[in-house]
């Protein structure tokens, strides 16, 4: 398996990659939230749910270091914690709220222009809305189902004009899932 490298140009999916990995590491809640830090009062149960969760610490602040290029990881090599690294980084990338917004403006309106081109296949115009989407969701939008379907009906080359008539007819377009819209429409292309 080969580790997701932020580069300086994909965080937005990096930030997804590496949150899967944590969960399949089992080191995604320390993180997020970090650990608590106990004194030297505490009980030996404490003692040892402190020390597993350095551990995890340790272990998560070592992918995190693993899975950066060299620039970035000259931002986080002083961090003591994985929270400080993952926290360090999603500053810099993720930005301020209002750089969200303006993101997510330009976002939304490259989605709502965003037409199938003559000649463009019905996977590589659905590799392009995913990937709009997921832009989107990663920037707070919601972006459900039913709206990408009903996108993609309205966008599609007039080749599909009969398609997407007996589709709107035949199917409930609230429960139609994308990846049968897909499916359907390239057993016609």
């Amino acid at each position: 398996m080969s580790l997701p490298v932020l580069d300086g140009k994909n965080y937005e999916r990096w930030h997804i990659q590496m949150k899967a990995l944590f969960g399949y590491q089992e080191v995604l809640e320390v993180v997020q939230h970090g650990y608590q830090i106990i004194d030297e009062e505490g009980t030996e149960a404490q003692r040892a749910a402190f020390r597993e969760s350095k551990k995890k610490d340790c272990k998560a602040l070592c992918m995190i270091h693993q899975c950066v290029d060299e620039s970035n990881f000259e931002e986080i090599a002083n961090v003591k914690t994985a929270k400080e690294a993952w926290d360090t980084l999603e500053k810099s990338y993720a930005g301020a709220e209002k750089v969200k917004k303006v993101k997510l403006q330009t976002l939304r309106r490259e989605y709502e222009l965003l037409q199938m081109k003559k000649g463009e296949s019905i996977a590589e115009y659905f590799t392009k809305i995913g990937s709009l989407s997921n832009l989107m969701k990663g920037c707070g939008e919601a972006v459900r189902d039913q709206l990408v379907v009903e996108k993609v009906l309205r966008t599609l080359t007039s080749k599909f004009d009969h398609v997407v008539v007996a589709i709107e007819e035949s199917k409930d377009l609230e429960s139609f899932k994308i990846e049968e819209l897909q499916s359907s429409l390239e057993a016609h292309e």
